[in-house]
């Protein structure tokens, strides 16, 4: 792997994360009903999260010399994300946020690959600092999804 392909994941990452960030609090404001408080008070928290994990990867991106993409270079990608018409359609965005977080793991997952091959630790680091915290999205989320009616 090189650099460049090292730049190209983690600049994909950080659109990806703020893509995220504005999905997710979307959805924790347009949510109702009795069944949508504990999911939108982990999106409020996750945005939070999210919104570190691309300044971790647009300041490692500046390490190496390269500038995180402004808004003008943003295209959206999750359309399972977006929010539902039916604003009680609380297990839709809980299937939203399990695909992008099965995405956002594959993402860092390739990016620890890459850097692991470049022998660029530092980039290992954050690829795996973010990961586990992807990880640990999905595992509540798949919880939710348990518990949460399908209707």
């Amino acid at each position: 792997m090189t650099t460049d392909e090292i730049t190209e994941l983690l600049t994909e990452a950080y659109v990806d994360e703020l893509e995220t960030v504005m999905n997710y609090l979307t959805n924790a404001i347009v949510l109702d009903g009795v069944h949508a408080e504990e999911v939108k008070e982990s999106l409020e928290a996750d945005v939070q999260e999210e919104l570190e994990h691309a300044r971790m990867l647009g300041n490692r991106l500046k390490q190496l010399e390269q500038s995180p993409p402004g808004s003008a270079a943003f295209e959206a990608s999750q359309s399972g994300l977006q929010p539902p018409e039916d604003t009680t359609d609380v297990q839709s965005v809980i299937e939203g946020v399990l695909e992008a977080e099965e995405d956002a793991i594959e993402t860092y997952q390739s990016l620890h690959e890459a850097a692991t091959e470049a022998n660029d630790p530092v980039t290992e680091d954050v690829a795996v600092t973010i990961l586990s915290d992807e990880e640990a999205h999905r595992t509540e989320f798949r919880g939710f999804q348990k518990e949460f009616p399908s209707d």
